[in-house]
């Protein structure tokens, strides 16, 4: 119990640290160097959303809180991004964003009866994801209301410049989807993690290379099976053999 304690306060300290961190990033970065167009790609892709997602991953325990509770902070923090993000205080506002999905995703969780339908629904949101990028209604919203699109998406700013790298909140919220299922059913955690991460840092970049906005939950879905192919097949195949 008592290691326990010290693992959670270990977490607690780390995500205060963190989050103090990325505060400064965020409020002095126009004022910091200014590289190339593929160092701030990997500036981003390497540092930054590792390090905003480690938010996620050091706030993992609390998965197991009772999904009302979850609920509760999921709506209140939503509640907030609106009423910050009409205050004009956007990185506030971004942070509130992550807080809520990471929060409604783990109320979700707590009704995947088993890792199965985790793999059901990464087999299916990647093609219901590039549809709306690609014909539905995200890409008329990112071509034609775009504001709408800041608004339902969270910013990575770029070092030395006003330009900002964006991902939408359902990103956010299998993200930490994902990340709850690998605790829950006992996946490779850290791995997961890195995965996932490693997935959204590939669709910033295939975007910048392509000039166009891509789906993150294709890369996003296979940064989840692909640490945990051999594991998730076993549990599948474990109820069709029983």
């Amino acid at each position: 119990m008592g290691r326990a304690s010290a693992l959670l306060s270990a977490r607690v300290a780390a995500f205060v640290v963190l989050a103090v961190a990325l505060g400064a990033y965020y409020g002095i970065h126009e004022s910091l160097w200014r590289g190339s167009l593929w160092e701030d790609v990997a500036f981003l892709a390497f540092v930054l959303i590792p390090a905003v997602f480690a938010l996620v991953y050091l706030a993992l325990p609390f998965w197991r809180s009772p999904p009302l509770q979850l609920l509760g902070v999921g709506v209140a923090c939503a509640v907030l991004a609106v009423v910050l993000a009409a205050a004009e205080a956007q990185t506030l506002a971004d942070f509130a964003k992550l807080a809520a999905t990471t929060a409604l995703a783990w109320v979700f969780l707590h009704y995947f009866e088993s890792v199965s339908w985790v793999v059901l629904v990464a087999l299916i949101v990647p093609w219901v994801d590039a549809y709306s990028v690609w014909r539905g209604p995200t890409h008329h919203i990112i071509k034609h209301r775009k504001n709408v699109f800041l608004n339902l998406s969270f910013s990575f700013p770029v070092p030395g410049s006003d330009n900002t790298a964006n991902l939408g909140l359902p990103d956010l919220l299998f993200f930490a989807l994902f990340l709850g299922a690998a605790a829950r059913f006992g996946l490779r955690v850290g791995w997961t993690w890195v995965g996932l991460t490693a997935g959204l840092g590939a669709t910033i970049a295939l975007a910048t290379w392509s000039e166009e906005g891509l789906p993150a939950l294709p890369l996003l879905a296979l940064g989840f099976l692909l640490p945990n192919a051999d594991l998730l097949w076993r549990a599948v195949r474990k109820p069709r053999a029983a």
